[in-house]
């Protein structure tokens, strides 16, 4: 499965993290394209931060990932039409979703015509753990030692809540509690209503 990387979630280092090393585990390729590498560059630089050594780490780590968008959606409605590079980026690449925080900007209904979707980065991240929950535990696993590493004392549930990842906590929390562990009764706590998550 390939998937753009908007510039909205590579520049929140943790979240950058997290999804970087779920990729290196093999559960997506990662696509962008140098406009979004240069949006995480200027949106860095506005926060008073410097990407540039990031981003070459990034690159060649995944040299694959870098495409050039075409002109494949021109006549694409968004609501900003500057982020049509995204699209096109995604097209390129021959990606089947767009990883953004930014889901309006990316109405389903106008990327489900050339064959796209978006999804939150949380959303995203809670069905690669279903499917692989070792692989993503050990992303957030390393995660927390590099920032441990970097002078940070964060724990789990922080850090979740700073990636703004509350399915992907939930997910964990329920899979791992001791509850789910054991075969419980059937009683109406024990399962989740519909919606709940």
């Amino acid at each position: 499965m390939r998937a753009v990387l908007d510039a909205c979630v590579l520049f929140p280092t943790v979240l950058r993290e997290i999804l970087i090393d779920t990729a290196a585990a093999g559960l997506f390729q990662p696509v962008w394209s140098r406009r979004i590498l240069d949006e995480w560059r200027h949106a860095a630089t506005r926060q008073g931060a410097e990407a540039g050594v990031e981003i070459a780490l990034l690159e060649s780590r995944f040299p694959q990932a870098l495409v050039e968008p075409g002109q494949a959606a021109g006549g694409l409605d968004l609501p900003d039409p500057a982020d049509r590079h995204v699209v096109e980026c995604a097209l390129a690449a021959g990606a089947d979703s767009v990883i953004t925080a930014n889901l309006r900007d990316f109405p389903s209904r106008a990327l489900a015509s050339v064959g796209l979707r978006a999804i939150h980065p949380d959303e995203f991240l809670r069905d690669l753990y279903l499917r692989a929950p070792d692989a993503v535990l050990a992303a957030i696993e390393a995660t927390e030692a590099r920032a441990r590493a970097a002078g940070g004392e964060l724990g789990r549930k922080e850090l979740m809540r700073r990636a703004r990842l509350p399915r992907l906590a939930k997910a964990i929390a329920r899979l791992e509690s001791p509850e789910t562990a054991t075969f419980p009764s059937h009683s109406a706590d024990t399962f989740p209503r519909r919606g709940q998550d």
